[in-house]
């Protein structure tokens, strides 16, 4: 299991302190044939404040997975945060990430690990009664849910960040599949589980996890985000590369950046 924040020590040696919040795409639900597939895991999760960060760095937002496949990492200079893992189902066991993924309800399936400071473990899951179910991905706070009856797994919880400057939720595992019963429930941005369906995706720039598919594809995993904020009595960010998506707002007594999309060099 992981923390439910990742507070990451190293710092940039020079350079101005900035809150920052950055979370990885979420992992793909699992797909399957007749059976039930695992809910995607979150996009790992780092948050903290007073961080220094100078010169010219590297912004990367990390991309969903698609069905069955791990989210891609997203980076702020010495940060990474790791893509949440990939949903069981036809495409294998599950993946560890940020957060793990989900078994699979067609081979009573563990779920995956989260990786330390940044997420949890997916749910296992397990045949109740002969019908198959999914175990929910894990999300930035919690654990997804074990199944122990024919309802896949909820996803695990995420977690809430105001640095955009109103509170949004991020990094909520994916619920898992059902063959008989109700889907998971999604948490945070992740998506719900399939019932006799598709699993839907995961929250784009939430980093949610997708649901698991029951007879069909898994959805996929919610992008991630970056978000960097200073005191608005401090000059703007010299140079923004222009591959990447982002918005500069100036609001509490701060300058917030906040990226959606890419990545490319930002200069301090």
């Amino acid at each position: 299991m992981g923390l439910i924040l990742g507070i990451v020590a190293s710092s940039a040696p020079t350079g101005i302190p900035v809150d920052y919040l950055l979370v990885a795409g979420g992992g793909g639900g699992g797909g399957t044939g007749s059976g039930a597939g695992g809910g995607g895991g979150a996009g790992g999760f780092l948050t903290a404040t007073a961080f220094q960060l100078g010169g010219t760095f590297t912004v990367t937002i990390g991309a969903g997975g698609a069905t069955g496949a791990n989210g891609s990492n997203s980076v702020i200079s010495t940060l990474t945060s790791t893509g949440g893992g990939r949903g069981a189902g036809n495409a294998g066991a599950a993946n560890t990430g940020g957060s793990g993924g989900g078994g699979s309800g067609s081979d009573d399936a563990t779920g995956a690990a989260g990786t330390s400071g940044q997420g949890f473990a997916g749910g296992t899951a397990n045949q109740v009664g002969g019908s198959r179910a999914g175990g929910g991905g894990g999300g930035a706070s919690a654990v997804g849910q074990t199944t122990t009856s024919a309802n896949g797994g909820n996803g695990g919880a995420g977690t809430a960040s105001s640095y955009s400057s109103a509170s949004v939720n991020y990094a909520g595992g994916g619920g898992g599949g059902s063959q008989a019963g109700s889907g998971g429930t999604a948490s945070f941005g992740g998506g719900a589980g399939g019932a006799a369906g598709s699993g839907t995706a995961g929250t784009a720039n939430t980093g949610g996890g997708g649901g698991g598919g029951t007879g069909g594809s898994g959805g996929t995993g919610g992008s991630g985000i970056a978000i960097i904020r200073y005191s608005d009595t401090l000059p703007d960010l010299t140079s923004i590369a222009g591959g990447l998506t982002y918005t500069r707002t100036v609001t509490g007594g701060y300058k917030i950046y906040k990226f959606t999309a890419g990545t490319g060099s930002v200069t301090v």
